[in-house]
Formats: structure tokens, sequence, C-alpha cells
């Protein structure tokens, strides 16, 4: 007599399950879906603007992130521009704004000087496309002054 093979049993674990109570899932999904997003949204990547910077005859144009000031892109980039403190005070890196808009907040020229469209590179923060012509330091100088007199 021939002995009995032997048997095997085999079994397949039950199909993955979410244990959480079917109201609560339907309501997580429910908050995820786009329309329900809308308006609450973050982004955290942040756009470039396009600056273009007249000096010494030739133009030149940067891709500068908002968080950035143009003096030091314009440095990273290899241009010659002229600075000192970069902390908005020596006004050794002006600047006239002929488009465009910037955050210069942190410098230290009088309200009417920023009206009329002059900067400092090194406290400005674009905050749109920019075109901007570097100027003598005595331009700027003599302005401020004036308006100080005022």
């Amino acid at each position: 007599m021939a002995a009995a093979a032997p048997t095997f049993h085999i079994t397949t674990p039950p199909p993955f399950t979410l244990a959480a109570p079917r109201h609560h899932f339907a309501t997580n999904l429910r908050s995820l879906h786009p329309l329900h997003l809308r308006g609450r949204l973050r982004y955290t990547t942040t756009c470039s603007y396009k600056v273009a910077i007249e000096h010494e005859g030739e133009t030149t144009e940067l891709e500068v992130d908002p968080d950035e000031t143009i003096l030091e892109k314009a440095l990273d980039s290899g241009m010659s521009v002229p600075h000192d403190c970069k902390l908005g005070v020596c006004m050794t890196c002006p600047a006239k704004l002929l488009s465009g808009s910037v955050d210069q907040s942190e410098g230290m020229l009088s309200d009417d000087v920023i009206e009329r469209g002059y900067s400092l590179l090194c406290v400005s923060y674009p905050k749109s496309d920019c075109h901007i012509k570097i100027i003598p330091e005595e331009e700027l100088l003599s302005l401020q002054l004036a308006t100080a007199d005022d």
C-alpha cells in the first residue's frame, strides 16, 4: 500500500480594507475636491520678474525673484554695478525706475524721491516686470538733499 501524499492548505489574507467610518472618509474626500479647494490653495513656488537694467550703454535683462534684491541678482550675474553698504543708506546704487514697480520699504529715500521714480537697487525687490536705468550717485544725492530742505 502506498503512503498517502501530504495535503497542503493555502489560504490568502483577506483584501485590505479601510477602517475609517464611512461618513468620515467621504467627508475627507469631498474636502479634497478641486472645487472645494478653490481660494484656499497656497502655492509655494515663486514667480520671477523680468528686470531690464540699463548701465554704461548696455541693457541687461535678468530674472529676479520677489525675495531677492535687484542688486543681488545683478552682482550674481556678473554685472559691475556701483554699490557699497547694501543697506539702503549710502546711496551708491541709485537707479531711475522707468517702468514697473519695486518694494523699497527698507531704504532711506524720502517719499517724494520715490514718487519721482528713484530707487536704491540694494533695497529694491521687484513687484512686477521692471525697466531700470542706473544713474550717477550725484543725481540722486542732489535730489534727496533738495527735498530734505522742503
